[in-house]
């Protein structure tokens, strides 16, 4: 289903730019200063209505979140919900994830979650999938040493896909699941995807692979 337009967005964004950096590039190399508290940064790619990183902020305090969402009418409903939930260490960013170096510095990340990715499933999209090559070669870059990546899917392909992108590219697999809602995780956090998809019944696959 599309996402209606909202031609306000522009407007509210700036309004909130104490949650929405307006200008990330120029926060290169000094994100630990966009928070109040100087702690680990945990970056979320497609952070949607922003339900994964509002629970996420409220469930680790000692850990500051950055969001990207490139969809300007999806990413106005994050802003509200952490104004809702009143979180003062998340922080969002309204671009496209295609070159992270440009925002984050090396070493600069502590860990990167990926959830319910489009799994772009023709062949000629590959290089889209967020978990290619060239994604892993800009996450390698800008997390620190042994720096962790969570993938969560409904999208089996997809993760039979990243579990040999991650294993080619030499990262090691410190979990495997295939269907996580079985084992009672209640650490996890759920997406508003994740949320619908588990409702109809359908597994929903997770892994952590690490950097070495």
């Amino acid at each position: 289903m599309r996402t209606r337009h909202k031609p306000w967005a522009d407007d509210y964004l700036k309004e909130n730019k104490h949650i929405v950096e307006l200008e990330p590039v120029s926060k290169h190399k000094r994100w630990k200063d966009n928070f109040s508290e100087a702690q680990p940064i945990h970056l979320e790619i497609g952070t949607g209505k922003g339900q994964f990183i509002c629970g996420m902020a409220k469930q680790y305090p000692n850990v500051n979140f950055v969001g990207i969402e490139v969809v300007k009418s999806i990413i106005v409903s994050a802003v509200q919900k952490v104004k809702d939930e009143d979180v003062n260490n998340v922080k969002l960013i309204n671009e496209d994830a295609k070159d992270l170096r440009e925002m984050f510095s090396e070493n600069e990340i502590d860990h990167i979650y990926l959830n319910f990715s489009d799994p772009w499933p023709k062949n000629r999209h590959e290089k889209r999938r967020l978990t290619y090559s060239t994604f892993l070669e800009q996450y390698k870059t800008i997390l620190k040493e042994n720096g962790k990546v969570t993938l969560k899917t409904d999208n089996q392909s997809l993760f039979e896909y990243s579990l040999v992108s991650f294993s080619n590219f030499g990262m090691v697999l410190e979990e495997v699941t295939l269907d996580l809602h079985e084992i009672e995780d209640s650490t996890n956090v759920m997406t508003e995807y994740e949320e619908k998809f588990s409702a109809k019944g359908q597994p929903i696959y997770r892994c952590v692979a690490r950097f070495v």
